[in-house]
């Protein structure tokens, strides 16, 4: 596949990452009343095969979403259990009753960390959505608890010769730091196009 980009409108990369994280930021600070700023640190394009690889078979909590318009393809958020509950817990204070020790997740804790995804997906393709001058529907979040190679295998397993656009990022909240991974696969082709149309 070969994607003719000029070479002025790489920038939007940056820009769509950085709006991407900053809204989601934006967002997390009003709901969980912490101060929270995502910092974007890499954007890779990388291949498939090698995300499974770069995603671990560790256990982890993953948020997809699918975008349904361009430039359409999916997008993975991958954060493991403690900055999860961490999270939920900034959100819903003492009222989870969680006990901090506690294995697995309250109820609360689960509805805080559902709301918590809807959130971050949202942010970040509204940030998207700004750069690109477009508007992105998405599907509702769907959440998994397991290997993440397992999830990105099941997003885009079919799409083998593809790649990926890779945000390595990072949500700092609590005065700890909570680790939030972003993957985007969206289609590229779509995605060049859409740029192509962007007066820089």
């Amino acid at each position: 596949m070969s994607l003719m980009i000029d070479i002025r409108k790489l920038a939007l990369f940056n820009k769509m990452a950085k709006e991407g994280g900053n809204t989601v930021a934006e967002h997390l600070s009003t709901m969980t009343g912490m101060e929270t700023e995502m910092e974007i640190t890499k954007i890779n394009f990388i291949d498939v095969p090698d995300i499974k690889t770069h995603v671990g078979d560790d256990k982890q909590i993953g948020i997809s979403i699918e975008l349904e318009e361009p430039p359409h393809g999916h997008i993975l958020f991958l954060l493991n259990a403690d900055s999860a509950k961490d999270l939920a817990r900034g959100m819903i204070g003492d009222m989870g009753g969680s006990d901090p020790e506690q294995d697995g997740f309250t109820e609360m804790e689960r509805s805080a960390i559902q709301e918590i995804g809807n959130i971050m997906t949202s942010g970040f393709i509204d940030g998207w959505a700004n750069v690109l001058e477009t508007t992105i529907d998405i599907s509702t979040p769907t959440f998994t608890y397991g290997p993440g190679s397992g999830m990105v295998d099941e997003l885009v397993g079919e799409r083998d010769s593809d790649m990926a656009l890779m945000f390595d990022s990072r949500v700092q909240a609590l005065d700890s730091d909570i680790d939030v991974k972003v993957y985007t696969f969206p289609e590229l082709d779509e995605l060049v196009e859409l740029m192509q149309e962007i007066e820089v």
